[in-house]
C-alpha cells in the first residue's frame, strides 16, 4: 500500500475546509490522503476527498475546573495511545494539523514516531492547541504574515502560505462582481459560519424589514439558519415580501457568495478567506466570546486594506445594520470599492504553497 500523507482536522468548519483544500490538491499530485478527525468526522457531507478517515478519540478543554482538565487530559491520552498504533499501521510520510485539540493526538504520536510534521494556523493570532503543539513540530504553516503568538524560539519554523480554499472557490473565484444599477434586484448572502448563528437569525430580519419600500422590494436573501430558526425568519420574510432562501447549510456557498453584492458573516479564518479569494465585500461581525479574539483580528486584517466592515456584536443593533446596509445599497461605487480591495487580500495559491510545504517535508516516498 502507498506510504499516505495523514491530514487531522476537527469536524468544525475552519479546520475541515482547509484541510479539503489540501486533499484535493495532494490528490492531483498523485500522493495518497488520509483523514485523522474526532467523533464528529465529515458532519457537513463534504464527501471529503481522501482514501479513507480514521477516527480517534479527542477531547476540547471546555473548562479550567480540576475534573474538567482530568477528564481532557485522559480522553487525550487515549487518542495518542490511538493515534500511535494508527500511525504504526498506516507509516505516513507526514502528518498535517489544522488546529483544534482532535489534532493534538496525532501530532504528539507522530512527534514521537519521528515522522514529519506541520500545523497550518488559519486565524492571525495561534490557536491554543497549536500554541501547545509549535514546540513539537517541524514546520508552522501561517495564513497570515506576522501572525500573533508564535515564540521567538519558533519563528525559524514559520512558512506564511496562505489559507488554503476548495477548488469550488476558486473555481468561482473568476467572476466578476455582479454589476448593480438603480433598480437591480440586490443580493444579500448572510451566514454565520459552517454552524450558523442564532445572532444573525435576530438581528438581520428586523434589521432589513426597517429599509426603505424600494430597497426592500430589489432584496433577494440567501441566509443560514439553524434548524431551530427556520420557520420563524421564513415567516417573517414571507410576511414582509422578501425573497429569500433560507436553510442551515449551503453545499454551494461559494457560488451564492460570488452572485453576492454584499456578504454579513462572522469572521471566521475560512470565511474571512473565502471572501478574499472571491472578492466579495462584507460586514462581518466577529463572534464575541471567540477565543484570543482570533475573529475580531481576522475582521480588523480584512477591514483595514478596504475589503470589509467590521462591526462588534455589542455596536450592532438592528437599527443600526438596517443603515448600514441601506447606505452600502445606495453606493454601489463603495460596494465595487470595497470588492476589489477584498480581492487583492486574497491568496489563490495558497493550497500550492501549503502543498509544496508538505512534500518537500515528505520527500520523495
Amino acid at each position: 500500500m502507498p506510504r499516505p500523507i495523514l491530514l487531522a482536522a476537527g469536524g468544525t468548519g475552519g479546520h475541515l475546509f482547509p484541510a479539503f483544500a489540501l486533499a484535493e490538491e495532494l490528490t492531483r499530485r498523485g500522493r495518497t490522503v488520509d483523514l485523522v478527525t474526532d467523533e464528529r468526522g465529515d458532519r457537513y457531507g463534504t464527501g471529503f476527498p481522501g482514501r479513507t478517515i480514521h477516527q480517534v478519540p479527542s477531547a476540547t478543554l471546555a473548562s479550567k475546573s480540576p475534573v474538567a482538565m482530568a477528564s481532557t487530559a485522559f480522553t487525550l491520552g487515549r487518542g495518542v495511545l490511538s493515534a500511535r498504533a494508527l500511525l504504526r499501521k498506516l507509516t505516513p510520510l507526514a502528518v498535517v494539523g489544522f488546529g483544534g485539540y482532535p489534532t493534538f493526538p496525532p501530532l504528539v504520536a507522530a512527534r514521537m514516531a519521528r515522522i514529519p510534521t506541520i500545523i497550518h494556523e488559519q486565524n492571525a493570532i495561534m490557536g491554543r492547541a497549536n500554541a501547545m503543539l509549535i514546540k513539537r513540530v517541524t514546520a508552522l504553516a501561517a495564513s497570515w504574515e506576522g501572525t500573533r503568538n508564535v515564540p521567538t524560539e519558533a519563528q525559524n519554523k514559520v512558512r506564511v502560505t496562505g489559507n488554503p480554499v476548495r477548488d469550488a472557490v476558486i473555481a468561482t473565484s473568476s467572476r466578476p462582481y455582479p454589476p448593480l444599477g438603480p433598480q437591480d434586484p440586490f443580493v444579500l448572502v448572510v451566514f454565520g459560519g459552517s454552524q450558523g448563528a442564532r445572532y444573525f437569525s435576530d438581528t438581520v430580519p428586523p434589521a432589513l424589514l426597517a429599509l426603505p419600500e424600494g430597497q426592500l422590494r430589489r432584496l433577494r436573501v440567501t441566509q443560514q439558519c439553524r434548524e431551530e430558526d427556520l420557520a420563524r425568519v421564513r415567516d417573517t420574510y414571507v410576511q414582509a415580501g422578501i425573497i429569500a432562501d433560507l436553510a442551515p447549510f449551503f453545499t454551494d456557498l461559494p457560488q451564492r457568495m460570488a452572485a453576492a453584492h454584499l456578504v454579513v458573516a462572522r469572521s471566521g479564518a475560512s470565511s474571512v478567506t473565502e471572501l478574499a479569494v472571491l472578492g466579495r465585500p462584507s460586514i462581518l461581525v466577529p463572534l464575541p466570546h471567540s477565543l484570543d479574539n482570533d475573529q475580531l483580528i481576522n475582521a480588523t486584517r480584512l477591514a483595514d486594506v478596504g475589503g470589509a466592515w467590521c462591526m462588534e456584536q455589542r455596536d450592532l443593533t438592528p437599527a443600526r445594520l438596517a443603515t448600514e446596509i441601506g447606505a452600502l445599497i445606495d453606493s454601489p461605487e463603495r460596494l465595487a470599492a470595497a470588492a476589489r480591495a477584498a480581492k487583492s487580500a486574497g491568496k489563490p495559491q495558497a493550497v500550492r504553497l501549503l502543498a509544496d510545504l508538505v512534500e518537500e517535508l515528505a520527500g520523495a516516498g
